[in-house]
Order: C-alpha cells, then structure tokens, then sequence
C-alpha cells in the first residue's frame, strides 16, 4: 500500500498534526479512531494495516425510534356498551324505556302505580342479577350520625348548614348505595349495542 504522507507537503502535514491534535482533545470517538493507526505506526506495522483502518470510521446513525401508535378510539355505543346493555336488559324484564319515555302526567294516579309496580319488579330483577350491593352507611334513615374527619367526599355528601371542620353531627337523610360487585355479561362485538329494544312485528 502507497504510504499517503508521500504527496503531502511539510506544510499539508504540519496543518493535519494540528487538527489531529485538538481533534483528539475535544472528540474521544475521533482519538479511538486514530489509536490503533498509532499504535501500528509504533510497532511498525503501518503497512499492514487495511486502507480501511488507516481512516476515521463512518459516524454511527443513530436508530430512529417510533413512537407507539395509540390505539383508534372507540365509537361511543362501543366504549359504552356495558351501560347500553344494562339498560336493555332494564327494558327486557321491566319495560324500564317504555315507562320514561310515557308522559304519565295524563294518566291517573292509580294506573301510574299500577305500571310502576310491574317496572320495579322487573327492574329489581335485573339490579339484583348483576349487581351486589348494600348501603354506604348501616344506620337507618333519620338516625343520628357523626361524621368523622378525612371522610370520603364521594360517599358522604353533606347538606344543610355546612360550617366549621369535621368532626360533624347530623341526621341521616340516606345511606346511600355502593357496588360491592358487578356481574355484566361480556358485550358481543357482533351484536349492536345501539339497540336497546327490537321492535316486535306480530304476523298474522
């Protein structure tokens, strides 16, 4: 291999001594590329030394890393299908739909309450099926109660005159319900969820 320093000039090779020196200060990728060039100079052996060796190695690129793709979001009637599914089965066993969507107002009282019985009875079939529940707290309504300090804002909402900290006395208007357990059917992707009732043809 032809030595390259032979066609460089005294001044050519005092300016490359010059950036090889500060090169090898300032960048340690650039002196570990001209380290074993050295060191084979020293023993010698600079000769035989690939062409490839005797130059600076091609920068590394770095690997270019994709971002995640975020999943496409859900439709509404199928991010809430658990909830659509609820209120069909509502309607199925206690006809939950035909009665709010029924102005009563134009109907007597008794037969408003004769259809709210056959809509509670249904209706609490279904609650009972798939839910667990029992109440936030045991004491029965219009008992006194005390409200301690750090109580959960969630199941204990105050009325009345609110003032001052907790510790607070006062009556209990509801003991309100929580979920212990939930037991819904897991939604079929082939079935609609939009569909809260089919409509019923009778043939003849």
């Amino acid at each position: 291999m032809t030595d390259p320093s032979a066609s460089l000039s005294f001044f050519a090779r005092f300016w490359l001594a010059w950036l090889c020196f500060w090169r090898c200060l300032v960048s340690r990728e650039f002196a570990q590329a001209v380290l074993p060039t050295s060191r084979a100079y020293d023993a010698g052996q600079l000769k035989e030394l690939p062409s490839g060796d005797t130059q600076a190695p091609p920068p590394v690129k770095t690997p270019v890393v994709q971002a995640p793709v975020a999943p496409a979001p859900l439709p509404p009637e199928r991010e809430h299908a658990s909830a659509l599914s609820l209120l069909a089965m509502l309607q199925r066993e206690g006809r939950f739909l035909d009665f709010v969507q029924e102005n009563v107002a134009a109907f007597p009282d008794a037969d408003v309450g004769a259809a709210a019985r056959i809509v509670h009875e249904g209706c609490r079939k279904v609650v009972h099926q798939y839910l667990t529940l029992q109440p936030v707290l045991p004491q029965g309504e219009g008992d006194k109660v005390t409200v301690p300090p750090g109580f959960d804002a969630q199941r204990i909402r105050l009325t009345g005159n609110v003032a001052g900290e907790p510790p607070y006395g006062g009556t209990l208007r509801h003991h309100g319900w929580v979920t212990t357990e939930v037991k819904f059917p897991t939604v079929s992707s082939a079935m609609e969820p939009r569909v809260l009732a089919p409509a019923e043809v009778e043939l003849a």
